[in-house]
């Protein structure tokens, strides 16, 4: 998934010389596609990747003429190549990649940081860039779900600026460059989603790899359980929430919607059932749970539920132990979130 959320956690200052580069256009196949970002950081950390190792050394250099200079640039990679005379290492990938590099200065610093705790409280933010025939400025604005406007778009034409967003962001375009003619000039646009929230319910030992992988792949993970012994940060460190509860104490407070997943995995048939009663009219993005179809039949009881069930959960890959079935679990999280966003995107 996308790799901005680590990225804006990676952002703490506006005088540490990171440079962001993201990913504004692709022609052919690359390794990654147009809204994908990375942060080169002052001291020489990297967050996110860009490609297979393709190019990111010469784009270091390039980096660092980002810095001197303190101006955005662009920069254009021919992968397509087979040979070692082009500028790569012949990786062949038959694919051109346009990277925009930006100087994270006072104004990127401060937009970025308000992206951050729009998408941390769950909104949906779609970002527009202007950019000059050269390239070497640009004007950014946000639109929030709830029509909040942010930027540091010019004074002269931001009414004008706001309707197109506004129409970007409601027709979900997809990401890249396009020439707008209301603009008058080329944009960049990509639309920023919060992590999709995964409630995993029972903190047993066979939970663990399943919140850690689930971590890495990008979602945001609610750990919960009864027992209090069990739940917590020192079993589950990757964890971005742990609630200690009952089903009946936790679940009214989620505030569950079609966009999250749903992992029942506690291990108690009396406890699982009470869980899959109480989410039952709840539309739910993704709900597995352990155990077989026979198991499953008898903790619904006859009833229905909105939720399409995995049981067992995960791909069937003959998966063998706590670690396999989190990776089968895993993978069918991504898969849903995948086809998710294929439907979304028309």
């Amino acid at each position: 998934m996308e790799c901005i959320h680590e990225i804006l956690n990676e952002i703490l200052s506006p005088y540490e010389n990171d440079v962001l580069a993201t990913i504004i256009h692709v022609e052919g196949s690359a390794y990654r596609k147009e809204g994908t970002s990375m942060l080169f950081k002052g001291n020489g950390k990297c967050i996110g990747l860009l490609s297979a190792g393709c190019l990111e050394t010469d784009l270091s250099y390039r980096i660092q003429e980002t810095r001197i200079k303190k101006i955005p640039q662009t920069v254009i990679y021919d992968m397509s190549s087979e040979d070692d005379l082009s500028w790569g290492n012949g990786a062949g990938c038959n694919g051109i990649v346009t990277l925009l590099l930006e100087p994270v200065d006072v104004s990127m610093f401060n937009l970025l940081t308000r992206l951050k705790s729009f998408l941390l409280k769950g909104n949906q933010v779609t970002m527009m860039k202007i950019l000059s025939n050269d390239h070497e400025e640009v004007e950014t604005m946000f639109m929030v779900d709830d029509k909040t406007y942010f930027g540091n778009c010019n004074e002269r034409k931001l009414e004008q600026v706001k309707r197109v967003l506004n129409d970007l962001h409601i027709s979900n375009m997809k990401s890249g460059l396009r020439t707008i003619e209301q603009v008058g000039t080329q944009i960049y646009l990509h639309s920023f989603n919060p992590k999709p929230r995964l409630i995993v319910f029972g903190a047993g030992k066979d939970a663990i790899p399943l919140v850690k992988l689930a971590s890495l792949a990008g979602f945001f993970v609610t750990v919960t359980d009864w027992r209090e012994e069990f739940c917590s940060k020192e079993y589950f460190p990757s964890t971005d929430e742990i609630l200690v509860g009952f089903p009946s104490e936790i679940i009214p407070n989620l505030q569950l919607s079609n966009s999250d997943s749903v992992i029942v995995i506690t291990h108690q048939f009396q406890k699982d059932k009470e869980i899959l009663n109480l989410i039952s009219n709840v539309n739910l993005n993704y709900l597995g749970v352990l155990g077989g179809e026979l198991r499953l039949q008898r903790l619904l009881g006859g009833n229905t539920t909105n939720s399409e069930i995995s049981s067992p959960a995960g791909l069937p890959i003959g998966a063998e132990g706590p670690e396999e079935i989190a990776i089968s679990i895993v993978a069918e999280l991504i898969q849903k979130q995948r086809l998710k966003r294929k439907t979304k995107d028309g």
